[in-house]
């Protein structure tokens, strides 16, 4: 076999979304925070290309770069490559980035609890593993502070109507909607539907209402659409499912770590959650991810919530993505048939 570029990546999953590990074959990207190293390789495209087009990637498919930490504090720092967009932070993808590290003895294991601190773009994230025989079993991660945005606000969807809806922030940008106003049923046979009206919802939120971080101005977008299902009462909280469209038309097979703290912030500023409840988020198949509020805090001068996400991530294998030098597509290709674009 001959290759001029050897990626190594571990392949892990998060509650069923996939959330790949590159560990090896790529310098860090130049920039003098972890922000800046984002941008690079939003703006470069070459690695987002290679990993997460066709033949090696594909619409399914999120890849995580690690790469040195700038800040003090961090462990470890990862760079989230998702289908459209290089994100400040992904529940999932953190999950399986805690994962990929412990359970490849990347950072010693400690049992029953390793803690660590994990840089992502939008800031520092601290996680608590719950370890055993060698393998962490959930990961508990302290997500960046999430904020509402835009509560109960009209939105005009070509082919759908007029909406009602939310907008927040949990890590990234979400318009959140009511599923069942739109008479959307959150089962895996209406995953196609889900993700055909998310991205037009998502396409309308940005042109109509548009959001901009108090705190970093470069975020500038609504990522995602969140379709939710009724909440139901628990002994320590609420539960609820939801499924969630991303670009270019895909569902999450996870219940959405960013969605979960987008959600609980949004119930906190209208006063169905209070610090120290949970919220139990159910996926389109069936996974779950537990939210807690953990304190309140501020991003800027908007009321926000520090929350908490736990989930289970699994490795499923080690791979070397390599180029022939006589490859006729070294940066792959997407097709509209899975793509959509």
């Amino acid at each position: 076999m001959r290759s001029i570029k050897t990626i190594h990546v571990i392949s892990a999953h998060a509650e069923g979304e996939v959330g790949d590990v590159i560990v090896g074959g790529v310098q860090p990207p130049p920039g003098e925070t972890l922000w800046n190293q984002r941008a690079f390789i939003a703006r470069d495209q070459t690695l987002r290309n290679f990993v997460l087009n066709e033949p090696r990637g594909g619409v399914f498919r999120h890849v995580n770069l690690l790469v040195p930490p700038k800040h003090p504090e961090a462990d470890a720092a990862f760079i989230i490559m998702e289908p459209e967009d290089t994100p400040p932070m992904s529940g999932s993808n953190s999950i399986c980035v805690s994962t990929v590290l412990l359970d490849g003895g990347i950072i010693p294991m400690q049992e029953p609890e390793t803690h660590m601190t994990l840089e992502a773009p939008g800031g520092l994230v601290r996680v608590r593993a719950e370890c055993r025989d060698g393998k962490a079993q959930r990961i508990r991660v302290q997500n960046l502070p999430s904020f509402a945005d835009k509560i109960a606000v009209p939105l005009e969807v070509p082919g759908v109507g007029t909406l009602t809806v939310d907008t927040a922030y949990g890590g990234d940008s979400f318009v959140v909607v009511d599923a069942a106003a739109l008479g959307i049923e959150i089962v895996e046979n209406e995953a196609r539907d889900i993700a055909r009206m998310g991205v037009a919802i998502t396409n309308a939120s940005n042109e109509q209402l548009g959001f901009t971080h108090p705190e970093n101005p470069d975020w500038n977008h609504i990522s995602f659409c969140a379709f939710c299902g009724p909440l139901e009462t628990t002994e320590t909280g609420l539960t609820g499912k939801s499924a969630v469209a991303i670009q270019p038309g895909k569902v999450d097979r996870s219940p959405t770590g960013t969605a979960v703290s987008a959600r609980m912030a949004l119930m906190a500023a209208k006063g169905q959650m209070t610090v120290g409840q949970t919220f139990e988020a159910e996926s389109i198949i069936g996974s779950r991810f537990s939210g807690r509020i953990v304190d309140e805090t501020h991003v800027g001068d908007r009321p926000a919530i520090t929350p908490e996400i736990s989930g289970r991530g699994w490795v499923t294998g080690i791979h070397q993505h390599m180029l022939d030098p006589d490859d006729p597509w070294p940066g792959g290709y997407r097709l509209s048939d899975t793509w959509g674009v």
